[in-house]
């Protein structure tokens, strides 16, 4: 079964970096962006199952990007989380699915990944033994 691909649109490598690495060990493909244009590109060749997108991007910001990922028809379906330092209320925004604030723990950042891949009926969005092992618990 294909691994869901999540994009996360950061500017600042670390960032990048950790939060890639905790999605690929958690089963999941992984691409980056850093910058809005170059997220948009990817966006749109690529066709991830979800993306994580900074707010605060060069040239081109997080909104801006968020904005015109809905208003084309290829791309508005993509559950887009918005992961940032600012202060925002965690409850969805304006054409976002979810906010996540900067810094997230690795468990918090995961599980916002399932539900909403879960929400959009993703076939690979439970990860390697999962179902196996909650179906154990019920028997």
């Amino acid at each position: 079964m294909k691994k869901p691909l999540v994009l996360i649109v950061d500017d600042f490598e670390d960032s990048r970096d950790m939060y890639g690495y905790v999605l690929s060990e958690a089963g999941f493909q992984v691409e980056s962006a850093a910058d809005g244009h170059e997220g948009l590109d990817k966006a749109v060749r690529s066709r991830p199952d979800i993306i994580l997108m900074d707010l605060s991007l060069p040239d081109l910001d997080g909104w801006e990007v968020i904005r015109l990922l809905k208003d084309q028809e290829s791309t508005r379906h993509i559950p887009v989380v918005i992961l940032t330092a600012y202060d925002l209320p965690t409850t969805p925004l304006a054409g976002c699915d979810g906010v996540l604030i900067k810094p997230c723990r690795p468990d918090k950042l995961i599980a916002e990944v399932r539900r909403l891949l879960v929400s959009k009926g993703h076939p690979g969005s439970h990860p390697r033994g999962e179902k196996a092992s909650a179906r154990s618990q019920k028997a």
